[in-house]
C-alpha cells in the first residue's frame, strides 16, 4: 500500500492540484469581521467555506456548507469513523510581507500567503488524501469527513455549532498542529486577584505601576512612576537588574519623582522560557529601592517575592510541580495595575496532569493570603485535554507517521497551548508541522515547505486507510 501510495503523490500532477487547491483558498481573505446576516463570522470566512466545498465538489466528493459555520466533505455515504478537522478561517496579514499575503507564491519549494500552513494547505492535504484513497481504490467499510471550521482563529464557536448539533465521530484529528502527534494540552488557571489600601501620602513610593496586555502573552513592557525619587537615586540599581535580567530600563523625571520603563520580550504564555517578563524584572528593580514603609510598598515586594523574575515554574507561589508525560506547570505573570489605593493582577498558568484544585487553586491561593491578597471572581481550572498514548487512534497515526519518516522513536506530545481538538472527546492533534520547521504562524511571510505538505498528504492517505478499512 505505502508503494502505492508514494507513486501516486510523486507523480507532477499531484504536486500542480496542490499548490492550485492552496493558492484558490489562500487568495480568500477569510479573517473574522462582524456577522452579517447568514455569516457569523463575517463576508471572508463565509467566502472561504464556500470555496472549500467547490473545491470538494470538484474533486468528487459530496460536500456542503453548514450555514457558514462550518463546511464538510464526505469520501463516501458509509457510517462516518473519522473527522478530520481543519480551518479557513485566518489571522489578520499585519505587516512586513515580501509578498501579496493574499496571493500563494511558490519560491524555492516553498509557499508563501496566509494560510498556507495555518490552515489552509493542511486542509488541501486532506481533501487530496482523500482523493487518493478513492483513485486507488483502497478497501473502506466507513466514511471519512472533513470538517472545514471558520471561527478557530477566534474560539472555536464553529465547532461548538456543529457538535452542539451533530454527533462525535469515533477517532478525530486536526491537521493544525504539529507532527509526531499531541496527545496532552495541559490544563489553564488564570485567576485575577489583588489588595486594596487607603490613600497614601507618605514618600518614597509608587504611585502608579501599568504592565501586560494579554493574559496569553509574557508581558514585553511596563512602567511605572515613584514619587520622591529621581533617577540618579535608582541608576546603579537598574543597571544591575539590567545585566541581570537582560531587561532593559529607561528612567526619566517625572512630576515629583522617577518615570521607569522596562522593556522585556513578548512571547506565548505556554513558553514564558522564550521570553522576558516586563513585569517581573520591574519589580525586581522596585523592590531594591528605599521605598517607605506602606502598603504600596508591602504590596510591591510580596508580588516579586511570589512571582520572582525567572521563576516560570511557579515554584515561589508553591505550585511547582511536573509529571513524566505532560512536563512541568508553566506560569507567565502577565498583567499587573498599581494605583494610589490598590493593585489588581493577573497570571496564566499551563497545569500537567498530575495538577488538581488541593496542590495547584488552593495552594496558590494560600500563599496569596499570607500576603494579604485575594483572588476575586470565579477562578477556576479548566482541565486538561488528554488522549492516552496506547489508544488505538494515537498508535495507528503515529505508526502511519513513522512509516513515511523513519523516525522510529517519534512520541506523543504535550503542549501548553490549545489546538482545535482541545473540547473533542478522544481527538488529538496530527500535523501539518514537522519538527524543526518554522512555518512563520501568524506572522510576516506564512511558509510551507511543498514536499512536507505531498509527504503529509502520504501520511493522511494512510492514516484514513487504517483508521476506516
Amino acid at each position: 500500500m505505502k508503494a502505492r501510495i508514494d507513486a501516486y503523490f510523486d507523480h507532477p500532477d499531484r504536486r500542480a492540484q496542490l499548490i492550485a487547491g492552496i493558492s484558490r483558498l489562500v487568495a480568500v481573505k477569510s479573517v473574522r469581521e462582524a456577522a452579517a446576516p447568514g455569516q457569523p463570522y463575517g463576508p471572508g470566512p463565509a467566502a472561504a467555506l464556500d470555496e472549500g466545498v467547490a473545491l470538494a465538489r470538484e474533486m468528487g466528493f459530496r460536500a456542503e456548507n453548514l450555514e457558514n459555520y462550518v463546511a464538510t466533505a464526505d469520501l463516501n455515504d458509509k457510517e462516518t469513523a473519522l473527522h478530520i478537522l481543519g480551518h479557513l478561517d485566518v489571522v489578520g496579514e499585519g505587516k512586513g510581507w515580501s509578498t501579496d499575503p493574499y496571493t500563494c507564491v511558490e519560491r524555492d519549494g516553498m509557499l508563501y500567503g496566509r494560510g498556507v500552513s495555518d490552515d489552509k494547505g493542511p486542509v488541501m492535504c486532506a481533501l487530496m488524501a482523500m482523493q487518493a484513497v478513492r483513485d486507488l481504490a483502497l478497501p473502506l467499510s466507513r466514511n471519512v469527513k472533513l470538517i472545514m471550521g471558520g471561527d478557530e482563529e477566534s474560539g472555536s464557536s464553529d465547532l461548538a455549532w456543529y457538535y452542539a448539533n451533530h454527533p462525535y465521530a469515533p477517532y478525530t484529528f486536526t491537521p493544525d498542529a504539529n507532527f509526531p502527534l499531541i496527545n496532552i494540552e495541559k490544563g489553564h488557571y488564570h485567576p485575577d486577584f489583588g489588595k486594596t489600601w487607603e490613600a497614601e501620602t507618605v514618600l518614597p513610593r509608587v504611585t502608579g505601576l501599568q504592565g501586560g496586555f494579554r493574559t496569553n502573552v509574557v508581558p514585553p513592557e511596563a512602567q511605572c512612576v515613584v514619587a520622591g525619587i529621581s533617577p540618579i537615586d535608582c541608576a546603579v540599581e537598574a543597571r544591575q537588574v539590567q545585566a541581570e535580567t537582560g531587561a532593559v530600563f529607561t528612567l526619566a523625571e517625572a512630576d515629583g519623582g522617577l518615570s521607569i520603563h522596562c522593556a522585556g520580550r513578548n512571547a506565548h504564555a505556554a513558553s514564558p522560557d522564550d521570553g522576558l517578563n516586563a513585569i517581573s524584572a520591574l519589580l525586581t528593580l522596585l523592590a531594591r529601592l528605599p521605598l517607605a514603609d506602606c502598603e504600596s510598598t508591602r504590596a510591591i515586594q510580596a508580588m516579586h517575592t511570589l512571582f520572582p523574575f525567572g521563576d516560570n515554574r511557579g515554584q515561589a507561589l508553591g505550585i511547582g510541580q511536573a509529571d513524566e508525560e505532560s512536563g512541568p506547570l508553566t506560569l507567565n505573570l502577565a498583567l499587573m495595575t498599581l494605583t494610589g489605593t490598590g493593585f489588581t493582577a493577573k497570571f496564566d498558568v499551563r497545569f500537567p496532569l498530575c495538577a488538581n484544585e488541593e496542590n495547584c487553586k488552593n495552594a496558590c491561593e494560600a500563599s496569596l493570603a499570607r500576603y494579604g491578597i485575594a483572588v476575586t471572581g470565579d477562578a477556576g481550572m479548566v482541565p486538561p485535554h488528554h488522549v492516552p498514548a496506547d489508544t488505538p487512534l494515537v498508535r495507528t497515526l503515529l505508526d502511519c507517521y513513522r512509516s513515511y519518516t523513519g523516525d522510529t522513536d517519534a512520541k506523543p506530545l504535550a503542549i501548553g497551548g490549545g489546538t482545535y481538538v482541545h473540547d473533542i472527546p478522544g481527538g488529538v492533534a496530527f500535523g501539518c508541522e514537522f519538527p524543526g520547521f518554522d512555518p512563520k504562524m501568524h506572522a510576516a511571510d506564512e511558509q510551507a515547505s511543498v514536499e512536507q505538505l505531498l509527504t503529509a498528504c502520504k501520511i493522511f492517505t494512510l492514516a484514513i486507510a487504517r483508521l476506516c478499512g
